[in-house]
């Protein structure tokens, strides 16, 4: 089987130019990136193609030369391909699973405990000049997590490496899922508008589809404590970002820790640069050098499989 790979937007991976994509095959073109109108010209000829969370669309997909067999998302999610038109043109399409669940749940914790802390706005306060906080006593709250009630939505790798260390923290753990399951090990399983209701803090580790696109939205931030944050390390778009900022003016909850937006990135207009009760963070979660690293070393066995006849992390069946 033919191994012609290409990979079409390398920068997104190796900003800092310390991966190695040499492991992925013998005939490898990279791209730092690429645009819709250079990708069709670029993918000719090749059987392997690898994108980061390009838009891969259905119109683009079909226009794609018959030697393409296998597209290669190096990512978790892949709602930027469009899986139909994958299955119609007959190509595999695979993505990277698990190679960032510990470094994207230390990031939501890391949320967790700053918001509890109020760290954003001494961060301010220190880069005005204001002192207050040394000369004055604490200006800002400060509270303990220990024996507050995490809510987490989704309990997939990434979710279940969040309850183990706030479980460590002595949180209380609430869990919606899609299919209930019972309770076990101090985890309760609860319908969403519970969870909503209950939960001081809430993280979202859910993939963004249909279903789930702006499940939190005006009515479901309503059902939350004025006292709660909602933390989201997963996809943008879980979150209706109009509602979002509107309910963090009006205080309607308290804060909000985001490693995604709706856009990335958000532009420059946008409100969540401004507002004090927010944590925002540049996608960052899957950057550490470690993580990338791994995330080479995955794609490189994806492709390995595929050619030896035995896919793995197939998402297009």
């Amino acid at each position: 089987m033919n191994n012609k790979c290409v990979l079409l937007n390398a920068k997104k991976m190796n900003f800092d130019g310390k991966l190695d994509f040499s492991i992925l095959s013998s005939d490898l073109t990279v791209y730092d990136d690429t645009t819709p109108q250079q990708l069709l010209e670029r993918i000719q000829n090749a059987n392997i193609i690898i994108t980061k969370e390009m838009e891969v669309s259905g119109e683009m997909i079909h226009q794609f030369p018959d030697s393409v067999k296998l597209i290669c998302e190096a990512g978790t999610g892949y709602n930027n391909i469009d899986l139909d038109a994958a299955k119609e043109k007959k190509i595999t399409v695979c993505n990277i699973p698990s190679y960032s669940s510990k470094r994207v749940a230390h990031t939501a914790i890391m949320m967790i405990l700053n918001l509890s802390s109020t760290i954003q706005t001494q961060m301010k306060m220190l880069g005005n000049g204001n002192h207050d906080n040394f000369t004055h006593n604490l200006q800002v709250p400060h509270v303990e997590v220990n024996g507050k009630t995490l809510g987490v939505v989704g309990a997939g790798h990434i979710g279940k490496n969040v309850i183990k260390i706030a479980q460590a923290l002595d949180m209380d753990i609430m869990v919606y899922t899609r299919t209930p399951r019972e309770d076990h090990d101090g985890i309760h399983y609860v319908s969403f508008d519970t969870l909503l209701k209950n939960s001081d803090y809430i993280s979202l580790h859910c993939p963004l589809t249909s279903s789930t696109k702006h499940m939190i939205n005006k009515d479901t931030l309503s059902l939350m404590k004025p006292t709660a944050f909602i933390i989201n390390t997963s996809r943008g778009a879980l979150i209706d970002e109009k509602a979002l900022v509107e309910a963090l003016k009006n205080q309607t909850i308290a804060g909000a820790g985001l490693d995604v937006q709706e856009e990335e990135p958000p532009k420059e207009d946008n409100p969540l640069y401004q507002l004090d009760n927010v944590i925002l963070t540049p996608h960052m979660g899957w950057k550490g050098l470690e993580t990338r690293q791994r995330l080479v070393s995955i794609l490189a066995s994806n492709i390995k499989a595929y050619l030896e006849g035995n896919p793995i992390n197939v998402v297009s069946k």
